[in-house]
């Protein structure tokens, strides 16, 4: 089982405090690692670090700003320079400020997402991938979604009011062709890259849904919505030398939903 471990690694987290961050950050540095919680939330971010630490594992919460480069290239350098290395990259943080459908969309609107969905990952990205060519090793996992893949259902929203915006189904496709765009580019600097593309993630529900709920599961061969658990498994097979002959590949974790 060594080959699922992460010790002695680093590895940075974006959104690493939030719904899918918090099983992700765990689940790495519960496989060993040295886990960076990155977000502009500092003190959400430390807070959760401190649980971890609590834990007799390793963390640390670091204040990130995806939509202001210096602050991108600023976090990356006092990374390196603490930790000497960034073995792992995460990309699980998501802006879902203005998110509409296509006709409700402002340019202000379309920008304001892709600041950090398209323009803060790319950046990051960039900052650590030139420290893993100096390494000559990394791992790096983008966190999609099922509409990344297909299409929208928008007949399971019943009545509820909830869509998925044209924005997300954009930005969602867009990574995973920058997922398999970094794997081409960078495997011969011995740099791997692949995306996680999960289903819908259960506690993120909220109240009122019940007909979304319903029509999902229905729609599900697995028959439910993902939990915090079922993320972990696939963040370290990819991020650990479990993987070392994986690169390019977009992992669907969706209980079958991308299956019919």
């Amino acid at each position: 089982m060594n080959i699922f471990r992460t010790d002695g690694k680093v590895a940075i987290v974006t959104g690493g405090a939030g719904l899918y961050g918090k099983p992700i950050s765990i689940a790495l540095a519960e496989a060993g690692a040295h886990v960076i919680i990155a977000s502009r939330d500092k003190k959400n971010c430390e807070a959760y670090a401190a649980e971890l630490v609590a834990k007799g594992l390793k963390a640390e919460g670091m204040s990130l700003d995806l939509s202001d480069e210096k602050s991108i290239e600023s976090f990356v350098k006092d990374v390196y320079e603490k930790y000497g290395s960034i073995d792992i990259l995460v990309n699980n943080a998501v802006s879902r400020e203005g998110m509409k459908n296509l006709e409700e969309l402002s340019k202000a609107d379309i920008e304001s997402s892709q600041v950090v969905n398209i323009t803060g990952l790319m950046l990051l990205t960039k900052s650590v991938v030139k420290i893993m060519r100096k390494q000559k090793a990394g791992s790096i996992i983008n966190i999609g979604s099922i509409y990344g893949v297909v299409g929208p259902n928008f007949p399971i929203y019943g009545s509820t009011g909830m869509t998925s915006p044209v924005n997300y189904a954009f930005e969602k496709w867009g990574m995973v062709g920058f997922t398999k765009w970094l794997a081409s580019y960078y495997g011969k600097f011995n740099i791997r890259a692949n995306c996680i593309s999960p289903g819908g993630y259960g506690p993120g529900i909220g109240a009122g849904r019940e007909e979304f709920i319903e029509n999902y599961k229905r729609l599900t061969p697995l028959g439910r919505f993902a939990e915090d658990d079922d993320i972990k498994g696939p963040v370290i097979f990819l991020a650990s030398e479990a993987s070392s002959f994986v690169t390019g590949h977009n992992l669907l974790v969706d209980g079958g939903w991308t299956n019919w």
